[in-house]
């Protein structure tokens, strides 16, 4: 009797089996080194895609479909998630996602700090003087209606988006240096519940930059105790990444803690030289929290330059109302010897990035508004103030005022020893903090900085690959499974049966960043198909044209 049940169970194995291998799919990507995405090692199985799902991954040698893809000698993973997205703009502009797709990238987390919604009067006022080269109407009045819009206009990725707090601030409370009243506290809990339950992914902050700088911490917790309500989370460009970074990381594990609501640190680092010894107590606080039972993780780039912009070098009060207040200020005579000498004092009341950089000649300018002004693109301030006779601070605030924009810029503030350090540490996931864009068009009118073209292609080639701070298996679980399993994306992230079809193939032997700050709009290479919602956006190497990007939802969506 036993032996017949054996023997039974395995013709229908073999039966299930010789079924499967007959079927008809959409995609079958054959003979590829198969990592999951779990941090396991790969296997050489074939993978097939039915509609925009994983339909199986075996033996599929008698399986029929419209495209087969041969990845022999290609590693096979799940698409890759930045954690760190500024592709709100550029994704209106083209919606092809070049830069980033060509990495392997499939899914944009937007919302540090600043978010695409909601938008009343007094913001789309604020984001419509803030454009630059990249002009475009504002047609939606929440975030998620943000989104939408992009899936309806099409798009070659996936997106997804946090809550800025700072947009949230500027709905109610406007640009002034404000501690909200309990009706205005009110206001902006509603805000939070609105958007978690249209589908944020939490609250995002950006606390060195006015207006986020006035918040107290006590207003972020009560954004984030709403937010945690929806399964959210606290995502921050913490309060200081130099002089008290210690004590900023403090401040997001105290948010953490008290709203119960899992926390991660943007872009994680030590900003300026005599800082950098603090990263190994940085990391340990974390770990130590960890133990605690907290969920904080972070996220980083792979390179020592920070890019943000010029007018980070200038104290908060000069922002207090606006831009238009801060221009105002800069032609005041007065007030600018005021802000130059605070300027040249080193303090710890608020992020210097001019003194952390260490000198003008590691600032360097990279996006300008004026027509008249963008001819000084890629020099560094110390050139331009020579250029122009003047003290480097005194530029800053002429450049300010004449380009009416914060002035895109690049600071050199990190060191690679540390850089690896956090390459190393299993509980960092991967975001260029950049827009995903193209070496064409209107992209042309400014430098981006290289992590917009190579920021995850360095982590397999450099850091995996040639320098061998992880694993292959490792570096892609980072890339990949870890971030979505984090952000609680619905079946994204592994290589699957019955999850979203966002794959890419690509060399491990030959994948490579070649984006530099001297020529920074260099395709990385490598990366040879990819699929989103099982849909082809790059074929060997080259962008399809197609366009299947859908908008992603956290998990506490309820309308």
């Amino acid at each position: 009797m036993r032996r017949h049940f054996i023997f039974t169970a395995f013709a229908l194995l073999v039966g299930m089996a010789t079924r499967l291998s007959a079927q008809e799919f959409d995609v079958l990507i054959k003979n590829g080194a198969v990592y999951d995405g779990t941090g396991a090692e790969a296997q050489t199985v074939d993978l097939a895609i039915k509609g925009d799902r994983i339909a199986g991954l075996g033996d599929f040698k008698n399986a029929k479909a419209k495209t087969i893809v041969d990845a022999h000698g290609l590693a096979v993973a799940p698409g890759f998630i930045n954690m760190l997205s500024w592709s709100n703009e550029s994704l209106i502009q083209d919606g092809r996602s070049q830069s980033e797709l060509r990495q392997g990238v499939t899914t944009e987390i937007m919302g540090e700090g600043e978010s695409m919604g909601p938008v009343n009067d007094r913001v789309r006022e604020q984001m419509l003087r803030a454009q630059t080269d990249i002009k475009y109407q504002i047609s939606w009045k929440t975030l998620a209606e943000y989104l939408q819009f992009l899936e309806k206009r099409g798009i070659s990725c996936n997106v997804a988006s946090f809550l800025g707090a700072t947009t949230v601030r500027e709905n109610v409370i406007g640009f002034e240096d404000k501690v909200p009243t309990p009706e205005q506290m009110e206001q902006m809990r509603e805000l939070v519940r609105q958007e978690m339950e249209a589908g944020a992914l939490g609250i995002g902050t950006s606390l060195i930059y006015p207006p986020a700088f006035y918040a107290k911490t006590d207003e972020l917790i009560e954004m984030c105790k709403v937010a945690a309500k929806y399964q959210g989370k606290y995502i921050s460009h913490m309060r200081s990444e130099g002089n008290q970074l210690l004590e900023a990381l403090d401040e997001l594990i105290r948010i953490s803690r008290e709203a119960a609501i899992p926390a991660e640190v943007y872009h994680i680092k030590a900003a300026g030289q005599k800082n950098w010894p603090k990263l190994d107590a940085l990391l340990a606080r974390i770990e130590a929290a960890q133990k605690e039972g907290l969920n904080i993780r972070a996220n980083m780039y792979t390179y020592t330059a920070a890019g943000t912009g010029l007018d980070a070098c200038l104290p908060p009060w000069t922002e207090d109302g606006g831009y238009p207040a801060l221009f105002k200020r800069l032609r005041d005579p007065e007030i600018r010897k005021k802000i130059a000498a605070e300027v040249r004092i080193d303090t710890n009341a608020w992020e210097n990035l001019y003194l952390a950089a260490g000198s003008p000649d590691k600032i360097l300018l990279v996006g300008f508004k004026s027509d008249k002004l963008k001819p000084l693109t890629g020099k560094s301030l110390a050139e331009v103030a020579k250029m122009r006779g003047k003290d480097p601070i005194e530029t800053i605030m002429d450049l300010i005022a004449e380009d009416e924009s914060r002035i895109g810029t690049i600071y050199f503030l990190m060191s690679e020893e540390n850089v690896r350090k956090e390459i190393a540490k299993p509980w960092i996931s991967f975001g260029s903090d950049e827009a995903s864009q193209a070496p064409e068009s209107v992209f042309l009118k400014a430098n981006p900085h290289p992590r917009a073209y190579g920021n995850f292609a360095r982590v397999l080639g450099k850091y995996c690959r040639d320098e061998k701070i992880i694993s292959l298996p490792e570096a892609i679980r980072r890339l990949s499974g870890f971030p979505a399993t984090n952000l609680g994306l619905d079946h994204r992230g592994l290589l699957k049966e019955g999850m979203f079809a966002d794959l890419v193939v690509f060399d491990p032997a030959t994948i490579t960043d070649h984006a530099t700050f001297e020529k920074p709009q260099e395709y990385a290479t490598g990366v040879k198909h990819v699929f989103v919602n099982g849909v082809q956006v790059i074929k060997n190497g080259e962008h399809t044209g197609a366009k299947p990007g859908r908008a992603l939802w956290g998990p506490g969506k309820t309308r």
